[in-house]
């Protein structure tokens, strides 16, 4: 299946600084992807060069196009919720959904007033009337009633609660979310977005760390909880990571024998944090 989104060596260079740093990315439709990464890793540069809002070093293709000379194209059937996303406070929300219909060919209205309609937002409200989580709300209902194979979410329930952030991913998954669409997303929140993803993109230092899907996850990787008179067999095992909890030392492995593991202790599958953490520590902790 051909690449929805492919990067061969993409770099962005700001003066000295290298944001990004020969990253290779290859991200397929009906995909729910997380580019995780710590502060200043590039996700923003990675999003910015994706959407062409930035020029860049290397090869990359987004829908077929790319994405700095087309932009424009590019821009009717991909999506974008940015962190700072603010609508003007005077503007009602009525008259945000006539400003997207008349810029955006393929907007619904149709679909926007039916996402609202699931909210207590109405139309003759102004921006600032709106708590954060409602104005986050209005900034979804407008995206998701595009018509988009590609929306991509940078930070996009910064601030909010968690009842806001749980009702906002529900919305991207039950009412969004088939076959025919891709969702990038970054996010710190990770614990609260594993269970949608269905891949995971690991970025550090703008280099790209892991690169694979969650099923891949479960037969890759593998942790040990090991009591201390085992630690000795189960180090000759070469963990990549170490770690020290309640009295145990927990061990991270990749491509290792599943059932010699077994011998040493509690055999799990790390969640996507907990593997994040691993991967980009690179040792013991």
């Amino acid at each position: 299946m051909a690449a929805l989104i492919e990067a061969k060596d993409l770099t962005k260079k700001y003066g000295a600084h290298v944001a990004l740093d020969r990253a290779n990315l290859n991200i397929e439709a009906g995909r729910i992807v997380g580019l995780i990464g710590p502060n200043g890793a590039g996700k923003t540069s990675a999003l910015r060069a994706i959407l062409g809002l930035t020029n860049y070093e290397g090869q990359l293709t987004v829908l077929g196009r790319e994405p700095f000379r087309d932009r424009t194209a590019l821009m009717n059937d991909c999506c974008f919720i940015a962190d700072v996303a603010v609508l003007p406070s005077w503007l009602r929300v009525d008259q945000a959904i006539d400003f997207v219909a008349g810029v955006h060919p393929r907007f619904r209205r149709d679909r926007a007033l039916g996402f609202l309609a699931k909210t207590q937002i109405t139309g003759k409200r102004r921006m600032r009337e709106l708590s954060k989580g409602m104005k986050t709300q209005v900034h979804l209902a407008l995206t998701m009633a595009i018509d988009a194979k590609l929306l991509v979410l940078d930070e996009p329930t910064l601030g909010l609660d968690i009842l806001a952030r749980r009702a906002f991913y529900d919305a991207l998954v039950n009412d969004y979310m088939d076959e025919t669409r891709t969702i990038l997303i970054t996010t710190h929140q990770v614990e609260e977005v594993e269970n949608l993803l269905t891949d995971i993109i690991f970025i550090d230092k703008g280099r790209i760390v892991l690169d694979t899907s969650l099923e891949d996850v479960a037969t890759r990787f593998s942790a040990v909880a090991v009591t201390a008179d085992r630690l000795d067999a189960a180090r000759a095992e070469k963990p990549f990571y170490e770690r020290h909890i309640l009295g145990k030392m927990v061990l991270y492995f990749e491509n290792a024998d599943a059932g010699k593991l077994a011998a040493f202790g509690e055999l799990h599958t790390p969640s996507v944090s907990d593997l994040f953490v691993a991967k980009l520590s690179g040792g013991a902790a």
